[in-house]
């Protein structure tokens, strides 16, 4: 299953339809320079102006006229020197026809446009820019100066993007599948096998770029690949792996149309849990397969993050690290000394979807507000969930000495931490686990072929 000419059409026809009255004007992004403008970093299209056009180009916009449902594709067509350094390019009119778009018009055209609109009166909607590029480019387009172009976006057409996009088609749920078991569950494989002592992070991550490689996609993200798993976003790729290690590895990629795979697996270097190692493992094994057995419409995703909580708290107090009544240590923040981060977040055309509209936005509503507490308040995506929403389970447990050593020092809920007991985990690093799921009408299905993730099959890999 593809996502069609048609279905680019009928995106744009809804959204009009809930905005209703004036006009909505996208950018696509621009290449960027890396350090000098001939050398430049990969393009990569804006999600937005993707989701609604499926047009993969630098420097060029999107006008909706919400009042007659005219589209307009509007920039520069190539020259000659865009062929002889990037061979033929595609008229504007071809990809127009190939979206589905009414009609194209030069950028002056546009500006011409805009500026009458404006004058007359009528409203003109666009979303915040989230790079400097593009906070100049609207200031150009829209006469705002750039200081003022964020707080000027249109709440109405972020909201009303954020209910379109987060409810995935067939297509989508298609395009994020296909990059799992073409790719992505490979990719993991190859790097559980090459999890052996010797072995330098960096290169581990070239195999899985190899893998990736080989059917012409690209990371969806900075690959986190590292025996300091405790460190959350660690992209540093420098360590040599030593027996008695935990790898952590954090990696998806892009499908052919930019849908975006997210996935963490661990392995213990050359094979073997230890026994210290296999009861954290299993604790943070059973919180995910336990909330995802619970997903279904209706659910708030911030009561399935809380119970994920109590889980690990369980799976702690048994080992000897944490004690006392497992929701008032929840209710307490005790849990975030271990798992200070959101159970996961919305997935799509960005690994953390659409959180370029603003992260309460896609997360929370009305009726959900985000927590004040450590920990919890990093909680990504906490709303009421439905059918349609594709987002990432991944609760974690992680030894972090420097917050080990600061709540021990000033004895921070030490009623529900066994300190003690915590001296022989500050050199464990960290675990997570993580999938990507599908919410159904009557529950939820994790996307993909299933990826080796027990203690038994992590280990057969090296027998």
């Amino acid at each position: 299953m593809t996502i069609t000419r048609e279905d680019f059409i009928h995106r744009r026809k809804v959204l009009m339809d809930n905005i209703a009255d004036g006009l909505i004007v996208f950018s696509a992004n621009q290449v960027l320079p890396r350090n000098y403008g001939a050398n430049s970093f990969p393009f990569r299209q804006d999600s937005t102006f993707l989701y609604f056009s499926g047009i993969d180009i630098s420097g060029v916009f999107l006008l909706f006229d919400c009042s007659s449902g005219t589209v307009f594709l509007a920039g520069q067509e190539p020259g000659i020197e865009d062929t002889i350094w990037s061979g033929k390019q595609k008229k504007l009119k071809e990809w127009a026809e190939e979206s589905g778009i009414n009609e194209v018009l030069t950028t002056g055209q546009l500006n011409e446009k805009l500026y009458r609109d404006k004058a007359a009166g009528r409203t003109i909607h666009f979303i915040p820019p989230y790079s400097a590029d593009k906070n100049v480019i609207f200031s150009r387009l829209l006469g705002i100066s750039t200081d003022k172009i964020k707080s000027k976006a249109s709440i109405e057409l972020i909201k009303a993007i954020i209910a379109q996009r987060s409810v995935k088609s067939e297509a989508e749920v298609s395009e994020i599948e296909s990059a799992i078991n073409q790719v992505t569950g490979p990719m993991h494989i190859e790097a559980m096998k090459m999890a052996v002592e010797g072995k330098y992070e960096y290169e581990i991550v070239a195999g899985m770029y190899r893998v990736a490689k080989a059917k012409d996609l690209e990371f969806a993200y900075p690959v986190i690949c590292s025996v300091r798993g405790e460190v959350l976003h660690n992209e540093q790729h420098r360590n040599r792996l030593k027996k008695g290690q935990l790898l952590l590895t954090d990696a998806g990629v892009e499908s052919r149309n930019h849908y975006a795979s997210d996935i963490t697996r661990i392995t213990p270097v050359g094979g073997k849990f230890s026994s210290q190692q296999k009861e954290i493992y299993q604790v943070v094994l059973t919180a995910q397969q336990e909330a995802i057995k619970k997903l279904k419409p209706g659910i708030r995703y911030f009561d399935i993050h809380t119970e994920a909580a109590q889980d690990i708290v369980e799976g702690l107090k048994a080992i000897g690290l944490m004690r006392g009544d497992a929701e008032e240590a929840v209710n307490a923040g005790a849990h975030a000394l271990f798992f200070p981060h959101g159970l996961g977040h919305m997935l799509g055309l960005d690994v953390h979807d659409m959180e370029d509209l603003g992260e309460d936005y896609v997360g929370y509503d009305e009726s959900t507000v985000r927590s004040k507490q450590f920990g919890t308040a990093y909680l990504r995506l906490a709303k009421q969930l439905k059918s349609g929403y594709v987002l990432t389970v991944e609760p974690g447990i992680y030894f972090i000495p420097a917050l080990i050593n600061q709540w021990q020092e000033n004895k921070t809920l030490d009623r529900f931490i066994n300190y003690e007991r915590l001296s022989e985990y500050l050199e464990f690093g960290g675990v997570r686990i993580e999938d990507n799921v599908v919410i159904t009408e009557s529950g939820c299905r994790i996307l993909g072929n299933a990826i080796i993730k027990s203690v038994d099959g992590i280990e057969a890999l090296f027998t």
